[in-house]
């Protein structure tokens, strides 16, 4: 079996994180869209991320398969924000529990060292035990949750938001 890689996401994962995220969108509430995404959506959101940029879009894979992704997106589309981005992670719905996780999101990190920013930001829709958890061990701290500010499926949600204070990689 092949051993699992980290890699930048390129066109032809996209099929594969779209089904990660819609898993989570018809099976959750980790995700408020309310009706599956499809490819045409994705290629817009995906056309953001650029290897030496802020805004990265890892992918686990092993034996062919994506197993997660995670990323850095704009947190808002104004200059003010130029600083601070907005991180995600999700795993196949299968693949909770094995570290994948971790691999990810220290590969995230990393990348992020090497850009000028200053903090990274995460919603996290609760409950979410497992993801909190995540971000917590790479020192995302709790700052506030909105509560009950969306609706999916009748409910209303609430988020937890967290945020870490990046600091820039110095080489030599």
């Amino acid at each position: 079996m092949a051993a699992m890689q980290i890699v930048d996401a390129d066109s032809h994962h996209l099929s594969a994180i779209t089904d990660i995220f819609n898993h989570y969108i018809l099976h959750t509430n980790a995700r408020f869209e309310t009706s599956p995404l499809t490819l045409v959506d994705r290629r817009e959101w995906f056309s953001q991320f650029a290897r030496n940029s802020r805004y990265q879009l890892l992918v686990a894979v092993e034996g062919g398969q994506v197993e997660g992704f995670a990323g850095s997106q704009p947190y808002r589309k104004t200059a003010a924000f130029c600083r601070t981005v907005e991180t995600t992670i999700y795993l196949a719905p299968d693949r909770a529990r094995r570290g994948i996780g971790t691999r990810l999101y220290s590969a995230l990190f990393s990348r992020l060292s090497e850009q000028e920013l200053n903090l990274a930001v995460a919603g996290i829709a609760l409950p979410n035990e497992s993801s909190i958890a995540l971000h917590e061990k790479f020192g995302f701290r709790r700052v506030g949750t909105f509560e009950d500010y969306a609706i999916k499926n009748g409910q209303f949600l609430s988020a937890l938001w967290m945020q870490k204070h990046l600091e820039r990689r110095q080489d030599g």
